[in-house]
């Protein structure tokens, strides 16, 4: 079937009817923006992942509790700076409270309310610097608007990070946007990672979760900066309804539209979190093909990009190979090592397991660019899947032995 999705110049999380955004500073930081909020105009279908650290964030538990009442969300608040996890009753009270104050600024019922925070494990929210930002927000359907709460879910990303597509679905204009932060502790299933995705798209919601939870695997999941899973990871997604198409489901005939939509919308945002890793350099992408499973090549992706060797070599131009093949032999997956292709670039440096000889000048000069693809091909079978990571630089040791000062 042929479609035609279109990539906004300046998607954003008010690209799609009905959505506003804005930010301010709270006083929860020094002087940046670190307090935001999404509003919808009407009601919108929500589905949402979260971290499986099994210290789960107070603002997660309050999030997931709202949307078990009705999958309905109406806005959501944000916080950086601190992540109120690990603070036992008193920050589920906290947490309880940014949705309460949330939902009397809008006047919707408290389960419309979604909440996330960011930040330093195992400290208390200033409250009453939280009911002062959350008083003062002011939230737009704007561009504006959206660079407000990007900036306000920021910790050590050192970008906004933001992306939009559109499409026609029965014969209307369907919109997407989102936006997320992300720098480090990322290893999802999910890490300290918080995204947002609005679509003005009329979608069944038991479609919406099934698909949401197949494309998370296959975007989110497939990051990782340091091998750190956080306590607070979440992205949601939030659908109006307000394009105004017929209910999307798995039987509609426009169905791959919209699952193309966002899967390029998670997977652009994945992306954006991978090159902003803390202190990296470069985005790497590992493909795996022939893998006996796609699940098996997730996994064998996902080692690859993630080893502190295969990083550490790409941020030193290193074309060492056997770092590669050697992260994909402690993979918990059943390998033939006899017939193994790797190569980096367009660089062949193996060949069914055999050693082909390169221009190491050549491998070196590709390995100088700020995008790195590797590619491993394990002819058992067809499975194959992404993943994307960074480079491991001595910024990142610098960066994280200095977090709380």
């Amino acid at each position: 079937m042929y479609f035609s999705i279109s990539k906004l110049d300046n998607g954003s999380i008010t690209s799609p009817k009905g959505f506003l955004a804005g930010g301010v500073h709270a006083g929860l930081r020094y002087a940046k923006k670190d307090l935001g909020m999404i509003y919808s105009q009407v009601p919108a279908t929500a589905v949402a992942v979260h971290t499986l650290n099994q210290f789960i964030a107070a603002p997660n538990q309050v999030t997931k509790q709202s949307i078990a009442v009705e999958q309905k969300i109406q806005a959501v608040v944000t916080n950086s700076a601190c992540a109120n996890a690990c603070t036992g009753s008193r920050g589920m009270e906290d947490a309880l409270t940014m949705r309460r104050l949330a939902a009397e600024k809008f006047g919707i019922p408290e389960h419309y309310v979604a909440v996330a925070s960011t930040g330093v494990i195992g400290e208390f929210l200033d409250m009453e610097k939280i009911r002062q930002g959350i008083a003062a927000v002011v939230v737009e359907a704007t561009q504006e608007g959206a660079k407000g709460y990007e900036k306000a879910i920021m910790t050590t990303d050192l970008i906004e990070k933001y992306t939009g597509y559109e499409a026609e679905i029965d014969g209307v204009k369907v919109t997407m946007g989102g936006c997320c932060k992300g720098s480090g502790m990322i290893h999802p299933n999910m890490a300290t990672m918080l995204g947002y995705i609005t679509t003005d798209a009329l979608v069944d919601s038991d479609a919406l979760k099934k698909v949401f939870s197949l494309i998370t695997d296959l975007s989110f999941n497939q990051i990782t900066v340091d091998g750190e899973t956080s306590t607070n990871d979440m992205v949601l997604l939030l659908a109006n309804g307000m394009a105004g198409n017929e209910i999307l489901s798995e039987d509609h005939p426009q169905w791959p539209v919209f699952a193309s939509m966002l899967t390029q919308t998670a997977q652009d945002l994945a992306k954006a979190i991978a090159r902003d890793g803390e202190g990296a350099t470069k985005l790497i992408e590992v493909h795996v093909k022939g893998a006996a499973t796609d699940q098996a090549a997730r996994i064998l992706s996902k080692q690859i990009v993630g080893s502190s060797l295969v990083k550490t070599a790409v941020y030193g131009n290193d074309a060492n190979w056997g770092r590669i093949v050697s992260a994909a032999g402690h993979a918990n997956v059943p390998l033939d090592t006899t017939k193994v292709d790797v190569m980096i670039g367009d660089t062949v440096m193996l060949k069914n397991s055999e050693v082909v000889p390169f221009d190491e000048e050549i491998a070196k000069a590709y390995l100088q660019g700020e995008v790195v693809r590797i590619e491993v091909d394990f002819h058992m079978g067809d499975g194959s899947a992404t993943a994307w990571g960074c480079d491991l630089t001595y910024k990142y040791v610098e960066i994280n032995a200095s977090y709380r000062s």
